[in-house]
This record gives structure tokens, C-alpha cells and sequence, in this order.
């Protein structure tokens, strides 16, 4: 074997087990000092979380994120980012897997169990801005005037690498969202969905 090869596979298994370590006491440390309901994670880096006044966070078992290259190189490199608003709810149920995901949640998110969530992806359930061109000439007006809907995913579903999905959206247990589509409307049961906008490809 290569001598320097060696040296540099053996100093980097070194050197990610112990940033491993780091990035899983300083992740729990902010799941407790924003208050976060959660059981058991594994994380590669350290999420950006943002939980508002009233806003709740809550984590089901087994949460495995990713926020390095290193832990998905898949490209769009970023960390997970998770932000909860005012009075809002972002549930996150058992065995959910996801990479470099941002969600944003105004109103209410609620993402079920043994789902994937591929690189990149982005949930928002708000549309961030007025659609009124005069109140986004004011920061107030434009925040207040913004559009907010619920988004469920339900059991089992998974999600493309940078996938988008929009306010208002269900997607059905079982179904599955190909890479880089754009979700603007409800996707039922057991089906494969893509594009952008998304729509219907064939049953699962």
C-alpha cells in the first residue's frame, strides 16, 4: 500500500471520528437549549435551528441528519437548516433520514415516519411574500400579507435530491418524488410523482 495513502486514510478516520463526536455533543446541546422535543439522532456536522417564540419542535426516534460533503456528497453542500416560526409546529416522526434539507415552517409541518429526504431538498409552507406588489414595497405589510398552509408527508414517502415542496401539500404514505421537482399540489397513495411542476408518472 501507498505509505502516504495510509497516513492520510488513517488521519482522516481519525479525524472524522472525533469531529463525529463534537458534532453530535454540540447538536444536543442545541436541541436542548431550544427547548426541542427529541429522542434518539445521529448526526454528521452541526443543523442551523431557529425556533421562534411559541413555536414548537418536536423529533421522533432515530432522526439521522446530514450536514458535511462528507456525510453526503451529493452536491449543494449546506447544512441541515430548520427554522420554526411564531406559534408554529414542525413534527418530525421516527426513523426520518434526510440530507442538506431546509424546512421552514410558518404555520404547521408534519413529517411522518420512515421517510427519506434526499439532498437539498427544501419544505416551506409558506410563500414568504405578499403577492401584492405594493405591500412588498413594505417589510411589514409583505410579512403580514403572506400566504401559509400546512404541509403532511405522510408515512414511508420518499423524496428526490433537490426536491421543493410548496405550501398546502400532502403527499400519501408510500409515494415517491423524483429528483429536482417542484410540489404544488396534493400527491396521493403509492404513486411516483416528478417534474416541475410535479405530476403523476405511474404507481409505486
Amino acid at each position: 500500500m501507498n505509505p502516504l495513502g495510509f497516513i492520510y486514510k488513517s488521519s482522516r478516520f481519525i479525524l472524522l471520528r472525533i469531529l463525529h463526536l463534537i458534532h453530535t455533543l454540540w447538536t444536543y446541546f442545541l436541541l436542548k437549549a431550544h427547548s426541542i422535543q427529541f429522542e434518539s439522532f445521529k448526526t454528521n456536522g452541526v443543523p442551523f435551528i431557529v425556533l421562534s417564540k411559541g413555536g414548537k419542535f418536536v423529533i421522533g426516534n432515530k432522526l439521522k441528519i446530514n450536514n458535511t460533503v462528507a456525510g453526503n456528497p451529493i452536491g449543494r453542500s449546506q447544512r441541515c437548516s430548520f427554522f420554526v416560526g411564531e406559534n408554529a409546529t414542525l413534527t418530525i416522526g421516527e426513523n426520518v433520514g434526510m440530507s442538506q434539507t431546509a424546512i421552514v415552517c410558518h404555520e404547521r409541518i408534519e413529517i411522518g415516519n420512515n421517510i427519506k429526504i434526499g439532498g437539498g431538498v427544501c419544505i416551506y409552507d409558506t410563500d414568504f411574500h405578499s403577492l401584492d406588489p405594493a405591500k412588498r414595497r413594505d417589510p411589514k405589510a409583505d410579512f403580514a400579507d403572506k400566504k401559509c398552509k400546512p404541509v403532511y408527508i405522510e408515512d414511508n414517502v420518499f423524496i428526490g435530491a433537490h426536491s421543493t415542496i410548496l405550501k398546502g401539500v400532502r403527499i400519501g404514505h408510500n409515494s415517491i418524488i423524483g429528483a429536482c421537482s417542484v410540489v404544488t399540489k396534493n400527491i396521493p397513495a403509492n404513486q411516483i410523482w416528478g417534474g416541475n411542476p410535479a405530476c403523476f408518472i405511474k404507481p409505486v
